[in-house]
């Protein structure tokens, strides 16, 4: 449920010099209404509606959306959050995924619509927050990990805080700050050549570049694809599924660039995959000051899983990540 209030313009009292419109008065030996004058203590204002997304019978304050590139680890931060008291995590609910994808896959339409973009994301995560057993059964297994059990999420009694980390959460990430200007974002980056050996894999991010499902050639430019200048759209055909995922990649990081520029440091905040994963009391630590709440325990990867690049890639596909996206592995710090 959404509750709308309007802000009025402040007036203030009029002096006893005002003329009050439809007072009779004398005008050329006639009398006559007087015509409502300029008011001066009008202090024009245009309407600003605020709202408050109500789920559960609890208002929705502060939630936290987790964002990165596809395997940077994003489910990790989700996790951790998850298993923090209070908090209700989604990832991946049908109603919020929809909607992410259609956003990031088609920037345009979003263009010049923030507020409507807005409504249409409030909307979604209105369904997605819902705490019963049949919304439960609909969770995605992504979802299901990481609130860590079966069942229902938690007990809707127990909930103080919302969050979600939806893949491709990022290239809404605007729409979200405008339907929920208090919002907590937590942006994870990783190394490019891990990504990519991790996007190699999985069949869910290659199915992004089959034919038909890759617009690259309608939608310019594109952050999801990484599309950035006319050479990149001209020449995405002709690279391989290794040079297209880091393409995504370096699209990604120049995304959260653009976020970390535009927003403060009290709404958004960047991790390092590697670092939450090598010192994980720290990173928690910083998490739960940032969102102002209890972080649980990461759930580390296995020693040897973290990087894997030098293993899984071959020196051709280690060639084409480099030529795709080199200058943007070094700025970021993973240049060797």
């Amino acid at each position: 449920m959404i509750s709308k209030t309007t802000m009025a313009p402040m007036i203030e009292p009029a002096t006893p010099s005002t003329i009050v419109p439809g007072t009779p008065v004398r005008h050329a030996g006639r009398q006559c209404l007087a015509r409502p004058p300029a008011v001066p203590h009008l202090v024009p204002a245009m309407p600003t509606r605020s709202y408050v997304l109500v789920i559960n019978g609890q208002k929705v304050r502060q939630p936290v959306f987790v964002i990165g590139a596809p395997h940077s680890g994003a489910d990790l931060i989700a996790r951790a959050l998850n298993c923090g008291g209070g908090f209700h995590f989604t990832t991946s609910k049908p109603s919020v995924a929809s909607v992410v994808y259609a956003f990031a896959r088609t920037p345009s339409i979003q263009l010049g619509r923030g507020e409507a973009a807005a409504s249409v994301l409030r909307d979604a995560f209105a369904q997605a927050w819902r705490v019963t057993a049949e919304a439960c059964r609909m969770c995605t297994a992504q979802c299901q990990h990481a609130r860590n059990g079966p069942g229902t999420c938690v007990d809707e009694r127990e909930i103080t805080r919302y969050g979600d980390a939806t893949p491709a959460l990022m290239y809404c990430a605007e729409a979200l700050v405008e339907a929920f200007p208090d919002a907590k974002i937590v942006q994870i980056i990783r190394d490019g050549r891990d990504v990519v050996a991790a996007m190699l894999s999985d069949p869910a991010e290659l199915a992004w570049f089959r034919k038909g499902i890759a617009n690259v050639d309608t939608e310019f430019p594109s952050p999801f694809f990484g599309t950035e200048t006319e050479e990149d759209r001209d020449g995405w055909a002709r690279l391989s599924p290794a040079g297209k995922c880091a393409m995504r990649w370096r699209g990604a990081v120049h995304k959260m660039a653009r976020l970390r520029n535009s927003m403060s440091a009290e709404q958004l905040t960047t991790f390092r995959f590697e670092q939450v994963v090598a010192q994980p009391a720290v990173a928690r630590a910083a998490l739960s000051q940032f969102v102002d709440a209890e972080v649980g325990q990461f759930e580390l990867p296995r020693a040897g899983d973290t990087t894997t690049w030098r293993r899984l890639l071959s020196p051709a596909q280690l060639a084409e990540v480099q030529r795709v996206a080199g200058p943007q592995l070094g700025r970021v710090g993973y240049g060797t």
